[in-house]
């Protein structure tokens, strides 16, 4: 009677860390060259110059957001102390 192996419920047959390291006896070459073969595919279309000017616009537009919100609170807070809470 052959040891099968145990079945389990949670098990969903993906890899969560990867054991196949070179130099170990059951390193696999060929699965290397798939790899290394399919990362070398650029599926992402390049942007335009006119694209990349108008993200990189409103990613420093929306960081400004941010901080100045962040400052408002400071401000009204300092505000809040001196007027208000230490009288």
């Amino acid at each position: 009677m052959a040891k099968q192996p145990k079945q389990y419920d949670d098990d969903d047959g993906r890899v969560i860390c990867n054991m196949d390291v070179p130099g170990t006896p059951w390193y696999n070459k060929r699965v290397a060259r798939e790899q290394k073969a399919a990362s070398r595919v650029n599926y992402a279309p390049s942007i335009t110059q006119s694209e990349a000017r108008r993200y990189t616009f409103h990613s420093v537009l929306a960081g400004l957001t941010v901080a100045g919100v962040f400052s408002l609170t400071w401000v009204l807070f300092v505000l809040f102390c001196t007027l208000i809470w230490f009288r």
